[in-house]
């Protein structure tokens, strides 16, 4: 999951998806916002909880793990 404004847009499509229940994975730095204090604060909301939401990590580990399939 990727996109602009992780407190708004990014975290509300990763609500959303809680209804069918899928897995999403946040990638960090594929995702912004106009204030750098409300980024980091939708990344946390998303691995409260234990991750209830979802994990996240930066894109590197992704992409190599994508790469070796």
């Amino acid at each position: 999951m990727c996109g602009v404004t992780t407190e708004v847009c990014v975290n509300t499509t990763v609500r959303e998806s809680q209804r069918p229940r899928l897995p999403l994975h946040r990638m960090s730095d594929c995702c912004a916002s106009y204030f750098p204090e409300f980024h980091d604060m939708g990344l946390r909301m998303i691995k409260a909880q234990g991750g209830i939401f979802g994990s996240v990590s930066a894109s590197a580990p992704v992409i190599a793990a994508l790469a070796r399939v």
